[in-house]
């Protein structure tokens, strides 16, 4: 591991321990020749999966630019960091063990969209107004409108025949 201070490409682990999430490992580092201490974190890759765009470009999944992503939508929210590391965590999950390698990134705008909405409200909409390139304040009206009807899936009511005559 090169060491951020020096730039020398040797580096001596001094302890190693299972970082909160479990799904990691904690590194704690020195340099042997300018004596910079610092934490790397090694986490499980299962497949490497490229990001479509929609310009047609694949690019390599970057959990780190996920995270970005939703700290911008996050910001000044009262959301604890372990539940946003939960979030991401579920979503990589879910897209390494979809067996697929290249993932259109609409499928994962859609899933942080739903994780959204379970966590933050406000986040959900911010993330929204991106995501779905609201160019107005009337694309924020509709789509809180949507967000407060009521989902309705197939209300038994509303089928023909169940009505009393």
């Amino acid at each position: 591991m090169r060491c951020p201070y020096c730039g020398a490409t040797d580096s001596q682990v001094k302890d190693s321990r299972p970082a909160d999430d479990a799904a990691s490992i904690r590194r704690r580092r020195v340099c042997p020749d300018c004596g910079g201490r610092f934490t790397t974190f090694e986490r499980v890759q299962l497949r490497e999966l490229m990001v479509l765009k929609k310009s047609g470009r694949r690019v390599p999944f970057d959990r780190d630019k996920l995270m970005r992503s939703l700290a911008i939508s996050l910001r000044k929210r009262p959301v604890e960091p372990e539940r946003v590391e939960r979030l991401v965590n579920g979503i990589v999950r879910q897209l390494e063990n979809s067996g697929e390698t290249d993932i259109d990134s609409g499928q994962i705008g859609e899933m942080v969209m739903e994780g959204l909405a379970n966590l933050d409200q406000v986040a959900y909409v911010r993330f929204a107004s991106v995501y779905r390139n609201f160019n107005e304040a009337r694309d924020f009206g509709r789509f809180l409108v949507e967000l407060s009807e009521p989902k309705r899936e197939n209300d038994a009511a509303d089928e023909p025949g169940d009505k009393p005559a």
